[in-house]
């Protein structure tokens, strides 16, 4: 370890209350909560943490973007692969909660991430796509792709959800 150079880096996040925002999720459906995300720019702490938002949702279908920095990455030099699976986890989750009615939310009871290829620096913006294959009225199974601006596949996930009534939290 004497050889590497500890050239110190930093950032500042900053995040809106996760309280506040969750009473007024509570207080619309889904699309309309996800949709009022977008317009206001408003992110998760999850979200404004690792740096990646919510740019897309239609009915079933919700697309985040992000951008790999360094604050990413693993001791090896590339994004660590549990960026790549909280990302997609939003993304599938997002989905879900695009057709849930107000009152409901999801919450992951498992998660299947294939990691294709590296993500670098040299990646750049990458997109998020997470689409709803099945919505029951207690479980929903989703998928997940994480692509670059060429198309190119860096990930693929499927997931299952629970779903719950808000007041069961």
């Amino acid at each position: 370890m004497d050889n590497i150079d500890n050239k110190t880096r930093s950032r500042l996040v900053t995040w809106e209350d996760p309280f506040e925002v969750a009473k007024i999720s509570a207080e619309m459906d889904g699309l309309a909560f996800l949709k009022l995300m977008i317009e206001t720019k408003k992110n998760p702490p999850i979200a404004s943490s690792l740096s990646f938002k919510l740019t897309e949702v239609i009915e079933g279908k919700a697309v985040f973007t992000f951008e790999p920095a360094e604050y990413h990455y693993n001791p090896l030099g590339v994004v660590h692969g549990g960026v790549a699976a909280t990302v997609l986890d939003a993304a599938m989750a997002c989905a879900i909660h695009s057709l849930l009615p107000k009152g409901k939310f999801c919450t992951t009871l498992e998660i299947k991430v294939n990691y294709l290829r590296a993500i670098t620096l040299k990646s750049g913006l990458l997109r998020c796509e997470g689409e709803v294959i099945h919505l029951g009225k207690q479980t929903s199974v989703t998928q997940g792709k994480l692509l670059d601006n060429a198309g190119k596949l860096y990930a693929t996930a499927t997931a299952t959800f629970m779903i719950l009534k808000t007041d069961e939290k």
